[in-house]
């Protein structure tokens, strides 16, 4: 029978009433495989994701194929969100097999697990038709099928494994210089972000690229992340009505999104308009970020101070049926109605004409021109024009409230969580906000009181009171990473020792010496059919590159040189994989903070928390700042607090000025590249 009612994931639970006979990813629905002899049905999906709904409604909804399905298969459904580790593992066999990847993910397995065929969305027809094959072929030539389903396991076992780099090749400012060059030649400068669609955000290539572009002093680069900040937040992909950011454009205008919200990309993203808010002070900017924590409060963050996963894609349109983009889409008329006469200012302003049109009589809310451009059109000043906007789109909002929302994915994921922690951290930072740091502090609480076990391991999932599934890399390297962010604005040394602790949990369960990377899913637990080493870039910086740069970052304030010496070391065995510079931008990151631009400052004295404030306000990408308001053992900042006097202490390369009383000096000397 149909188990997935057992679960908590809102993503399993949606199949609960399915005719399938699903089970959960778990021991005993395996050995029920082996025991008899049946073919695995390895089926991976998430609540928010579209076209996992459109495969559901049309075949495992469907009778005729739950009979298939039920008859000859063990079917396994999977929440890749709850489970990452199962989700790399049967990607990378698609991948292979297909040359391409995406959600649905389905997989055929032999009864212990490894894969025979994959592949992602399917029609009834050709789901069923592919299965009964399958069966056939598995009940007539079974010794076909594990022939090639050992070679696929080789193959999986060795895709993303990263050899050991025997060469000498150091970490040199001219192969970065090629990189970024090369990189740019794919960039879009009509509409930032990259010249291809489906257009994905990649939160970290920007915060590279401008740290890139700030070192080099490249206006070329700032530009063009001032360019895709700026057309991303013109609206479309960012909700103007309600704040947030949808998971991706499926243009190249950033105008239709991909409707779901997902918490790390609001995270990261929230990251990165505060640090260029930092650089450029641009109102726009600031609007981004305000806007996008007030929906992330409001329909993200729960009374456990843990923020929830996502909200669909989908919700009921008018005649009550499933839609995408439902909730969030205007007619025309109704517009009209709304606004009354500034109807045609409203048109003007957010493009309720043809470029703004998207399908079925919808039009998507999408800026095209600055409003000092807009309102000088209209005979207004800007703070008018910004006002009447401000006024719309609160009359929208109210008017939008009254529909039926998005689902929401109510489960609340440690990796994701420490994310927009350091989200609301970075907010803090750039605009002083003391709300943000507060709900910061409060979600830092949750993780350390509900997320990290007795036992020192973390878990990954939460709902409901109930802390679930044994963390993965992923969970403790953003943790780590939130943590030293939260340290670096509250100068509270507990969250440094904490993270050091995970640290030194990541080295001892994680770390593989002969790989010289960490796994993704600790030593001691049951392992999948083949070990995953999370190294290249995407929507989530990798475990392993997060990892990396928390060792040099710790390597540095505890003055420890085994830190220091695996962050490089997995930095140089990257060095050769690195043809495209995208898949790898929080690697670069690191290599520049092995530049000679790299500086650490010290803020010592019983008032260094409010100039610690101060400074981190301002844009200092390459300048690690601690401090203390009292005596301390950290051993960076040993022997250097004064109870008398406030005091700035500038490292380089391991060697430190002498320390000097002025704030503006210290920032003038930080600024100085």
């Amino acid at each position: 029978m149909n188990e997935l009612h057992l679960e908590t994931s809102p993503y399993l639970l949606q199949h609960a009433n399915n005719p399938i006979y699903w089970k959960a990813w778990n021991d005993t629905a395996l050995n029920q495989a082996k025991n008899q002899n049946k073919l695995i049905v390895v089926s991976i999906g998430y609540s928010a994701c579209h076209w996992c709904h459109v495969m559901e409604h049309e075949s495992f909804e469907n009778p005729e194929v739950a009979q298939v399905m039920n008859s000859n298969f063990v079917s396994i459904k999977v929440d890749r969100e709850e489970r990452p580790d199962v989700d790399a593992i049967y990607m990378k066999a698609v991948q292979l097999m297909t040359k391409q990847g995406g959600w649905p993910l389905n997989a055929v397995c032999l009864p212990d697990g490894r894969p025979v065929w994959g592949g992602t969305y399917f029609n009834k027809e050709n789901w069923m038709d592919i299965l009964n094959q399958l069966q056939k072929l598995y009940t007539e030539n079974p010794e076909k099928m594990i022939d090639y389903a050992e070679k696929l396991h080789q193959g999986i076992q060795v895709l993303g494994v990263v050899e050991k780099n025997q060469s000498e090749e150091q970490f040199n400012s001219e192969r970065l210089k090629e990189m970024a060059e090369k990189w740019s030649r794919s960039f879009d400068w009509d509409f930032g972000g990259y010249a291809r669609a489906p257009k994905f955000m990649m939160p970290n290539n920007y915060l590279f690229l401008q740290r890139y572009g700030y070192q080099t002093q490249s206006k070329d680069l700032l530009d063009f992340v001032d360019l895709t900040l700026t057309r991303m937040a013109y609206g479309g992909l960012f909700d103007t009505v309600d704040g947030g950011f949808s998971r991706y454009s499926v243009d190249l205008r950033w105008h239709v999104p991909h409707f779901e919200k997902m918490l790390y990309d609001n995270g990261q993203l929230i990251s990165l308009y505060a640090e260029t808010y930092k650089r450029t002070q641009n109102p726009l900017y600031k609007e981004v970020i305000e806007k996008t924590l007030n929906f992330v409060q409001r329909e993200f963050l729960n009374q456990d101070n843990a923020f929830y996963s996502a909200l669909d894609a989908d919700s009921i349109n008018e005649v009550g049926k499933l839609e995408e983009g439902a909730f969030y889409v205007w007619k025309k008329e109704q517009l009209k109605a709304l606004l009354n006469e500034d109807f045609e200012i409203f048109t003007e302003v957010f493009n309720v004409n043809e470029f703004g049109y998207w399908e079925h009589e919808n039009y998507v809310l999408i800026q095209s021109q600055t409003i000092n451009n807009l309102a000088s059109q209209f005979g207004l000043t800007e703070n008018e024009l910004l006002l009447k906007k401000k006024n719309w789109e609160l009359l929208l909002f109210n008017e939008r409230e009254k529909r039926p929302k998005p689902r929401l994915d109510d489960k609340s994921l440690t990796s994701w969580n420490a994310i927009m922690l350091k989200g609301y951290v970075d907010a803090y930072k750039a605009l002083g906000t003391t709300e943000y740091l507060t709900i910061a502090e409060k979600n830092a609480k949750f993780i350390i009181e509900k997320q990290w076990s007795e036992e020192g391991y973390l878990w990954h999932s939460y709902k409901e009171g109930k802390s679930t599934i044994t963390g993965f890399l992923e969970d403790y390297a953003l943790v780590i990473d939130a943590f030293i962010a939260i340290y670096q604005a509250t100068l509270n040394e507990n969250y440094l020792l904490q993270a050091k602790q995970l640290t030194d949990y990541c080295l001892e369960h994680f770390y593989d010496p002969e790989k010289q990377f960490f796994s993704f899913t600790p030593r001691d637990n049951q392992q999948l059919i083949a070990l995953h080493f999370e190294t290249e870039d995407n929507v989530i910086p990798a475990s392993n590159s997060v990892m990396a740069n928390n060792l040099y970052t710790l390597s540095i304030l505890f003055h420890n040189t085994y830190y220091e010496k695996t962050a490089k070391q997995m930095l140089h065995h990257m060095q050769p994989y690195m043809d495209y510079a995208s898949a790898f931008s929080n690697w670069l990151n690191l290599w520049l903070n092995l530049s000679q631009d790299n500086k650490e400052l010290a803020v010592c004295g019983s008032s260094a928390l409010e100039n610690v404030k101060k400074l981190n306000s301002e844009y200092l990408p390459n300048v690690l700042i601690t401090g203390s308001t009292q005596e301390s053992n950290l051993p960076f900042l040993q022997n250097r607090f004064d109870q008398d006097q406030l005091l700035f202490y500038i490292c380089q390369n391991k060697n430190c000025l002498l320390p000097n009383d002025s704030l503006e000096r210290t920032l003038s000397e930080l600024k100085t590249l």
